[in-house]
């Protein structure tokens, strides 16, 4: 009986316990300058569902006016906007691109930017803006993303569709703008699904090591899905921290002997 007893408490001890190594992010020496890889540095080529931020100004707003987007000034619509719902501005103010690769915009009608960066897609702007106002005057086009959204799922504390409103967004931002990962999930192993012109795919990245600075995805792009994979410690049910797994041994210990006790009764 002791024989069984002592090891199924060196079996809750070694596998039960969460290691603190697992838990601590960008663990390592730091990162050479001259070592860190430029993969973050090429610029994004838009996707469908992405939305845009166009603004155009000029010298004289009544005649660029006919090229901006005009919304209902609705109550529900400026209640929204006031109380900063991630839906509200972007939503009605902004330019989504549909599944053929469009954004259409008055006066100028349907622009297609599906595999364009942001600076292409304000130069195509510009040039179709010439064909309506001269030269000389002073026409200010600004393009840029509406924000970085992303979905967050998993061992996470809040889970769910999110949009920071940045043109650069890491993954370590994405985390912590979530509640930070619980304690069973896997730092190790942090999924990220991606679609792209080539079709869906899938990454891995590991937050506890200082590399993760120098991995292509550790700033995530527009609609990614970051799914925080739980560690095998939440399938197996027992404790997380020295506390949670002290009372599972106890609990295990008192139903062992209970059963032992019963069993020499009968």
């Amino acid at each position: 009986m002791k024989k069984y007893l002592l090891l199924l408490f060196a079996m809750f001890l070694v596998f039960s316990c969460v290691p603190n190594k697992d838990l601590i992010y960008l663990q390592g020496n730091p990162i050479k300058k001259n070592e860190i890889k430029r993969i973050n540095n090429i610029p994004y080529k838009l996707q469908v569902d992405d939305m845009l931020n166009i603004d155009i100004k000029s010298d004289d707003m009544e005649l660029v006016s006919i090229f901006q987007k005009q919304v209902s000034s609705s109550t529900n619509l400026q209640q929204n906007i006031s109380q900063g719902f991630e839906s509200g501005s972007s939503y009605f103010f902004d330019y989504s691109i549909d599944s053929y690769g469009n954004i259409r915009m008055p006066t100028l009608g349907e622009i297609n930017v599906l595999g364009y960066t942001i600076l292409e897609v304000r130069k195509k702007i510009e040039n179709e803006l010439k064909k309506y106002i001269k030269s000389e005057k002073n026409v200010f086009v600004s393009v840029k993303l509406s924000g970085i959204k992303y979905t967050i799922i998993g061992e996470i504390n809040n889970p769910g569709p999110k949009i920071i409103a940045q043109n650069k967004v890491s993954i370590i931002d994405a985390i912590a703008n979530s509640g930070d990962i619980t304690t069973v999930g896997n730092r190790r192993k942090v999924e990220i699904i991606r679609n792209s012109v080539t079709g869906t795919e899938k990454f891995y990245i590991d937050l506890t090591n200082v590399n993760a600075f120098n991995s292509e995805v550790f700033y995530i792009k527009p609609n990614d899905i970051i799914n925080i994979i739980p560690l095998k410690q939440k399938s197996w049910g027992v404790g997380t921290t020295g506390l949670q797994t002290f009372s599972a041994i106890i609990s295990a210990f008192t139903l062992l002997t209970s059963t032992f006790i019963l069993a020499k009764s009968l």
